[in-house]
């Protein structure tokens, strides 16, 4: 493969450490997360200042757990960030080091004032979900103070009341949330496995439309898409099997990691198979955006208030458990961006 788009500007590298998801704010202050993942490692949230530079965020007293240490009010294993439209840093800490499970009830998703730098909110997860969860990404409704959240490793949506702090646990058991077994995963030229086996990663990508009217969602290893309207995860009075009526299957895509909305109601997802970013329409037409040999496993995205798409790419396409124990990376994790179509 050897395809160039002039449309990426390189935002950030980083050729120690493997990255996974970004966030912009309204002033453009971009942050990006590390997970606790085989390799090197050594912050879980920075906030970037340069375009190999980077800061602890909020600060180094976060960053610091070391196993054996309580990771109620540290990063224990940090998968995502995300900026609300209030301009609020959303922090997605499943404290799973090496996806081995969840430390000591440390999963958490938290809540940073941006024009204070100061920790507003914790959202906690015991009893409502188990040491096998992995909670993945997030999308905030900040009109109607309500939390979406992806449980990737087994399978399920988490819907979070953000003025009470409860949390439910929805479609667990529900077809949409889990790979679709009939679905081989090939990603460069082979199956994609681990430790010899097939990876089957579960509803992972998250998107709200920009009405904040339905949310989209998929598992990480086929490509389905499916949706469901908001008010029915909201409606606690409806039955799983009720709730489980509502999902709509939209058909096949592309194999994503994660996915977001623009303001107008566009879906832009990674093709991890084919180094590429896509665009689906609000009339679910899919096009090509960019086909580039940089963008290895486009992994999460923000988009600026001056209409700039950031992905992240986590090259996880080229970590050792996907190769026989071979570590196939060339080049640095990096954070692109480029402008939105008009």
């Amino acid at each position: 493969m050897s395809t160039r788009n002039n449309q990426l500007e390189l935002v950030f590298s980083d050729d120690t450490y493997q990255l996974t998801g970004v966030a912009v704010s309204k002033e453009g202050r971009v942050f990006t997360c590390y997970p606790l993942w085989p390799g090197p490692h050594k912050w879980g949230v920075v906030e970037i200042v340069g375009p190999d530079a980077s800061r602890p965020y909020p600060d180094e007293q976060w960053n610091n757990w070391q196993e054996g240490e309580d990771g109620k009010n540290k990063w224990v294993c940090v998968q995502a960030v995300y900026v609300d439209a209030e301009n609020y840093l959303w922090v997605v800490d499943p404290a799973c080091p090496n996806m081995e499970g969840v430390y000591d009830n440390s999963f958490k998703l938290v809540k940073f004032n941006l024009a204070t730098n100061r920790l507003e909110e914790v959202y906690r997860f015991d009893g409502v979900l188990g040491n096998k969860s992995y909670i993945n990404d997030v999308r905030v409704d900040t009109r109607r103070k309500v939390a979406y959240l992806t449980n990737s490793n087994e399978g399920g949506i988490v819907v979070v009341d953000l003025n009470s702090g409860i949390a439910r646990h929805l479609l667990h058991n529900h077809y949409s949330v889990k790979h679709d077994p009939s679905f081989t995963l090939l990603v460069d030229g082979k199956e994609f496995k681990k430790n010899g086996q097939p990876v089957r990663l579960q509803s992972d990508g998250i998107a709200l439309t920009p009405d904040r009217e339905w949310l989209y969602y998929k598992p990480l290893t086929d490509n389905k898409l499916y949706r469901i309207k908001t008010a029915y995860l909201r409606d606690e009075e409806l039955s799983e099997q009720q709730l489980e009526g509502h999902v709509e299957d939209l058909g096949h895509f592309v194999v994503t990691d994660g996915m977001i909305f623009d303001t107008n109601g566009n879906l832009y997802m990674s093709d991890y198979q084919n180094y590429s970013i896509v665009q689906i329409n609000p009339a679910l037409e899919m096009k090509t955006l960019v086909n580039d040999e940089r963008l290895i496993w486009p992994d999460s995205y923000s988009i600026s208030a001056d209409r700039y798409l950031y992905v992240s790419c986590s090259q996880i396409n080229k970590q050792p458990d996907y190769n026989e124990g071979e570590n196939k990376r060339v080049s640095s994790y990096t954070i692109y961006k480029m402008p939105l179509p008009a």
